[in-house]
């Protein structure tokens, strides 16, 4: 008998449902699609920024726009994609690249991209407050990506403010 990580679905993340007598986790039943909290859908203008990104990205399955702290802004992802998963990886993602851009004295956090085997996860800076995370299929054309995503943080950041 053999203790190891499990394929997790694509579009899932894992969920630790705790110890087995082995020591090992292992991965648990999805958890049911939480409601979004009030804060969540009070931002339809920033809903509509992603949107557009997603139509205007082949390949973009959808986005989340979190504090630097991890919590959840507002989101467009699909059905079954746990958004308050994606904002904490968000400001995972954000902490470890702003350590590298000033352990490398190359300035502030701006970006970053995770490829992995079935698609990239892309988080951007949002003004110095808020995350922009794009999660994208294996097909996305990250220059794309970048090319249209960075004016996408400007008007974010301004209809955050305002």
């Amino acid at each position: 008998m053999t203790a190891g990580p499990s394929i997790v679905p694509p579009g899932e993340l894992p969920k630790r449902a705790g110890p087995t007598p082995l020591g090992a986790w292992r991965q648990s039943s999805p958890a049911p699609a939480r409601a979004a909290p009030e804060e969540a859908r009070s931002h339809p203008a920033v809903r509509g920024e992603l949107t557009a990104l997603q139509q205007r990205v082949p390949g973009v399955r959808g986005s989340v726009v979190a504090g630097v702290d991890g919590l959840l802004i507002t989101h467009d992802l699909p059905t079954g994609a746990e958004p308050h998963d994606l904002a904490a990886l968000a400001a995972t993602t954000y902490g470890l690249g702003r350590q590298c851009g000033y352990a490398l004295r190359q300035g502030p956090f701006r970006e970053t991209t995770v490829r992995s085997l079935r698609g990239y996860f892309t988080v951007y800076a949002v003004g110095e407050r808020a995350l922009l995370a794009v999660l994208g299929d294996d097909g996305l054309n990250v220059a794309r990506l970048h090319l249209e995503a960075r004016p996408v943080t400007e008007r974010i950041a301004d209809l955050l403010v305002s």
